[in-house]
Formats: C-alpha cells, sequence, structure tokens
C-alpha cells in the first residue's frame, strides 16, 4: 500500500534519528540522510515531546482571500444549489451570466466545496434540512430534484440521515506511536446530522475501547436529551466486526437496540464525515498541542482532548452535515426542539 505524503515524512524525519543512534554521530547521519544539525535536535525534541504525530509537518500555506469571489457572489452559487440541487457547476455558472453574474463552472465548485456542496447528494440533503429548519416550501423542480437524488442515495446509504440519532458514525483514528506509552488510538463517534463529536483515547484497538466511548458518553448523551440513537455506521475493523458471537461491540448494540451496518463505499457520504473531523482533530489540536505542551500521560492529553471537543461543538461553526454555519451542538439542539413531535422518543 502506498504510502501518504505524512507517512513518509514521518518515515524520514524517524530515519534520521535511528540513523544517529546506530552511528553514534549526528553530523554524519545528517550529510547521509541530507539534513542539517539543527533539524536532527529539532526533530528529535518533537519526537520526544509528542511521538510521531509531531513530526508530521504543519502546513504554512494559507487560502489567498483576495482570489475568492465577492460575497454577493459567493451567496448566488449557495442560493442557486438550493433553488436547483440537480444543477452541475456549468449549468450554474451559465444560469448566474443570465443574472449578470460573471463566475467560471470552477468557480461555482470552489463555493460548493467550501460549503459541503459539491454533490448533487449533498446538495438534496442540504436543501431537505434548510426547508425543515426554516418551514420552506419546495417548488415542484426542487421536490423533483430531491426525490432523484434522494433514490441515488437510498443506494449506497440505506437511509438518508433526517434527524439527530438517526445515524452515528463511529471510527478508529491512529494518533502515533510515543515513548513510555506505546501507540495510542482515539475512538470517534459523530451524530450524522449535526455533527456533535465525541472522541477518547486508547492504548488498544479493540471492541471493548469502541465499546467504552459509546457507554461513557455517547449514549449518555443522548438520552439526557430524550433522544435515541438508531443506527450506526462503521468501517469493517475488528473492533465493530467479528465471526465470533460473543463479540462485545455488536452485543453492546444489539441490547441497546442499536442497528449496525458497515459502509460499503469509501465515497459515501458517512465516511467523507469522519474523515473530516479526523483531518481536523489531526491538524487543529494533535499537531498544535504536541509542538506546544509536553503531556507526559495518556490523562493529561485527554483532558486537553476534550477541551478541543468542547470549543468544537459549542464555539466553531459547521458548513458540514446540517450546521449551515452553526455549531453542531446548535444545529443538534435546534433540530430537537423542531422535530419534537417526529424524533423518535426513549421511553
Amino acid at each position: 500500500m502506498a504510502l501518504g505524503r505524512d507517512e513518509k515524512i514521518i518515515k524520514l524525519k524517524l530515519g534520521l534519528l535511528n540513523l544517529a543512534e546506530q552511528l553514534g554521530n549526528v553530523s554524519k547521519a545528517c550529510r547521509i540522510m541530507g539534513y542539517s544539525r539543527d533539524s536532527y535536535y529539532r526533530f528529535k525534541e518533537q519526537y520526544e515531546t509528542g511521538g510521531e504525530a509531531a513530526l508530521v509537518e504543519i502546513s504554512k500555506r494559507k487560502p489567498i482571500v483576495k482570489n475568492r469571489v465577492p460575497p454577493e457572489v459567493e451567496q448566488a452559487v449557495v442560493d442557486m444549489a438550493f433553488s436547483h440541487p440537480g444543477y452541475g457547476q456549468l449549468r450554474v455558472s451559465n444560469e448566474l451570466k443570465k443574472q449578470g453574474i460573471t463566475i467560471s463552472p470552477a468557480g461555482v465548485r470552489c463555493v460548493w466545496l467550501r460549503h459541503g456542496l459539491e454533490t448533487a447528494a449533498k446538495r438534496a440533503i442540504a436543501l431537505e434540512s434548510k426547508a425543515r429548519q426554516e418551514n420552506l416550501r419546495l417548488s415542484e423542480a426542487q421536490m423533483a430534484a430531491l426525490l432523484k437524488v434522494r433514490r441515488k442515495i437510498e443506494k449506497n446509504e440505506s437511509d438518508p440521515v433526517r434527524y439527530p440519532g438517526h445515524l452515528g458514525i463511529q471510527d478508529t483514528l491512529h494518533v502515533g506511536l510515543f515513548q513510555g506509552v506505546g501507540r495510542l488510538y482515539q475512538q470517534s463517534f459523530l451524530d450524522g446530522y449535526s455533527r456533535v463529536a465525541f472522541a477518547r483515547l486508547y492504548l488498544d484497538r479493540d471492541e471493548d475501547a469502541a465499546v467504552d466511548l459509546l457507554e461513557k458518553d455517547v449514549i449518555p448523551f443522548f438520552y439526557r436529551h430524550d433522544i435515541s440513537l438508531e443506527r450506526i455506521v462503521t468501517d469493517g475493523g475488528t473492533e465493530y466486526c467479528g465471526t465470533d458471537r460473543n463479540h462485545r461491540y455488536q452485543l453492546y448494540l444489539a441490547a441497546s437496540g442499536i442497528h449496525h451496518f458497515r459502509a460499503t463505499a469509501r465515497g459515501s457520504l458517512s465516511h467523507e464525515a469522519i474523515q473530516h473531523f479526523h483531518e481536523t482533530v489531526r491538524y487543529d489540536f494533535y499537531q498544535k498541542i504536541f509542538r506546544r505542551k509536553r503531556l507526559v500521560s495518556l490523562e493529561a492529553l485527554q483532558k486537553e482532548l476534550d477541551l478541543w471537543l468542547q470549543e468544537y461543538n459549542e464555539q466553531k461553526g459547521c458548513t458540514g452535515g446540517f450546521c449551515f454555519g452553526k455549531t453542531p451542538l446548535q444545529t443538534f439542539l435546534a433540530a430537537c426542539r423542531q422535530n419534537e413531535g417526529e424524533l423518535h422518543r426513549v421511553v
């Protein structure tokens, strides 16, 4: 399997550290590997502080805001995505030109990507949620596009997400290898509707860790809000699936009345959502915390992760799912109030 860019960078830096240790000569190792002595000591400090995850380079690239389309043009593209979710980027570009708004098809796609609307399925789901939240009446064209896309979604996703608790997404993130601690894994859970996130750190990647996150964080949260968690989608990892009838994760879901199924496609909406969350937590939390602090215990790192999750859920606006710029928790609570009569309540 081909290594990703981050894995290649980590492998090269670890190679330098290991070679210097084997040769007992930092200067010679740096000449062989093509690094300076300053780089060696910086890599060494990063590794001793935060393990492998701290060796990944933080990109210094910033978005070139001056090259973005004006706000009024961006808003027109977003409005068109809701009024005509079935239109492609070329059709949207042509329709906006008729209104005197000039933007290329590539520019339309860039706007869609920023707002999580780059596929017809995402635009249809966003339209359905927006109509429910704002009590909008859909036109015949919107309803036709919605029904057409929904059929495609149902083939890959079994049933599109409609409200909080309808679908949860769970996955495991390998955080890295840490001296004195070992390998760290993060169990992650997202509510498919609101993108409310939960995460805990473990030393093992097994069903006990997968169940522990649900038991301690996820199920109590939904219970406090009088919402039942109906379905969970995972990949085919051994922590979630197994032929053993005594597999703890599967037994726990069955006992809790939660339907479990595996994601069948890597390009599915659920897979994209959890991968986006993992990229966010890796770059916004782990890389920064490992460069800023020396955390000597799993408990200390978990406390920092809890603080970051609180900010993620309660303070950061989100364009994914059905948030439309609201925070995940605001989206969750608003949907609970608006769909009170429709939600499957916990007895």
